[in-house]
């Protein structure tokens, strides 16, 4: 890989590492979210985004509970506190996942039903929706950087051509990062609509 045009300047080579921290915190938040994202199979991320009313504070399953995945058609989560599994019960069912979890009073076990032609279609339509928020977000970051080096090269702080050079490189690692993402969204679709 070529030196980097912003390595030169110390105050470029900052904005660079910023911008590049607030992509790759874009990527990472995109990746999240692929990971909870439901496929026919049982995989315990899918439950890292319903919280469960916790003592009147929205609390993630996850850390009220050990969740394990005995078989590839079932989820099974054991709360720490007994108490709670009637919370954790009503917080599955009100999920948009489509989830009928089924408690002995000690354990939930959730069955992962297979999804249907429909659903799989309106789960890769959320996706898609997922991954043009987070394209918009590593959009914001490069004008954010752009504007930036706009203010820099206005105050003579850098050249004209350090300038451009500079804004090729936002765009270069812009590109980089949205590839990736669509690259992950190509490969959680084509999971999803694995029958």
């Amino acid at each position: 890989m070529s030196p980097s045009a912003m390595d030169s300047n110390p105050e470029l080579k900052k904005l660079s590492s910023d911008l590049k921290r607030r992509m790759d915190n874009a990527v990472a938040d995109f990746q999240a979210g692929m990971a909870s994202t439901r496929t026919g199979r049982a995989n315990a991320h899918m439950l890292d985004q319903v919280k469960v009313d916790y003592y009147g504070t929205q609390t993630p399953i996850s850390q009220l509970a050990q969740i394990s995945v005995p078989e590839a058609q079932l989820i099974v989560i054991s709360p720490y506190d007994p108490s709670v599994v009637k919370e954790v019960e009503k917080a599955l069912q009100a999920s948009d996942l489509g989830l009928n979890p089924q408690s002995d009073g000690k354990l939930i076990r959730v069955p992962i039903p297979p999804m249907t032609e429909e659903r799989r279609r309106d789960v890769v339509k959320h996706l898609n929706r997922v991954l043009e928020e987070h394209r918009t977000a590593i959009r914001n970051v490069r004008r954010d950087g752009n504007d930036a080096l706009k203010k820099l090269a206005k105050e003579k702080k850098i050249s004209e051509d350090d300038e451009k050079r500079c804004l090729e490189e936002v765009q270069k690692m812009t590109d980089e990062e949205i590839r990736r993402m669509e690259e992950m969204s190509r490969r959680k679709e084509a999971e999803v609509m694995q029958v």
